[in-house]
């Protein structure tokens, strides 16, 4: 389990750029690259990665995977047969949980691992956080060199003040991997794979209605996304700060959530699952 830091050798000698590639109606399928090679993470479709990457002038060197829902792979087989090799005429990297089913995968990976990309050249801890489908993980490293703040691909376990419905997994599940991800650095960059935050915002002033760091969050994502402007990535003490999923325990969330739900304030698991079955009937 992850505790509070990411391992400095989990990092990159050259500084990727990360973009977001849009996708559907409000995915983000990140793409990390040093100006020559990009790896995507979550491709649900191809046509728009081998868009950017046309755009870009940039090759596919790798994809990475967090979970096995068809919005996040099912442009993995197409970006396999457009790049079946790296640059250096090695086979396409794609890295993807080992507990469960991920097309082309030619790495498994759980909590633990490290995973090292060939091109572009990064390397990422994985976790294990379950709970959205029962095999998901998240992958965190340094992407722009040892002294910066380090990036969380996080697939739909963790949004901008928000997580995900619980499909496969647990409460109790749900609960323990938000609180791996609550004790990374709080300067950690939060790359999620949808833009959900505006719904997420107005369900969270609803359990935390004098929650200062969240108003003043609400009137920033209000203004970004009447520009068109993406909400993500936002920062683990961001989310720690605004986001009631990570603050199941903080008295006031947890009272607003036994008040509404008439559940036991001093069962946690009970109060998490309270508070997810809330937000999946919120309007």
């Amino acid at each position: 389990m992850v505790q509070g830091g990411v391992p400095r050798d989990v990092s990159c000698d050259v500084a990727l750029e990360v973009e977001a590639i849009a996708a559907f109606t409000d995915n983000y399928i990140w793409a990390l690259h040093d100006g020559r090679v990009a790896a995507v993470v979550d491709p649900g479709d191809a046509q728009p990665v081998l868009r950017f990457l046309k755009e870009r002038g940039l090759a596919l060197g790798a994809i990475v995977i967090t979970h096995h829902h068809g919005d996040h792979v099912g442009g993995v087989r197409e970006l396999v047969a457009a790049y079946p090799e790296n640059p250096d005429g090695q086979p396409l990297q794609v890295i993807g949980p080992a507990g469960e089913s991920i097309p082309c995968r030619t790495q498994a990976v759980r909590e633990g691992d490290v995973v090292a990309l060939v091109q572009p050249a990064a390397t990422f801890q994985v976790i294990d956080v379950p709970g959205h489908t029962s095999g998901h993980v998240a992958y965190v490293g340094h992407l722009q060199g040892d002294a910066a703040a380090a990036s969380l691909f996080c697939g739909d376990t963790l949004f901008a003040t928000g997580c995900g419905r619980l499909f496969e997994g647990t409460p109790a599940q749900m609960r323990v991997s938000l609180a791996k991800l609550a004790a990374l650095p709080p300067d950690t960059r939060v790359y999620c794979a949808h833009e959900y935050t505006a719904s997420n915002v107005r369900f969270a002033r609803v359990v935390e209605p004098d929650n200062a760091k969240l108003a003043a969050w609400e009137d920033e994502v209000t203004a970004l996304r009447a520009q068109g402007r993406s909400t993500v990535p936002t920062t683990v003490g961001h989310e720690r700060a605004t986001n009631p999923f990570m603050r199941s325990d903080d008295a006031k969330v947890t009272q607003a959530v036994a008040r509404h739900a008439g559940v036991d304030a001093e069962n946690p698991v009970a109060i998490f699952a309270a508070l997810r079955e809330w937000k999946n009937g919120f309007r």
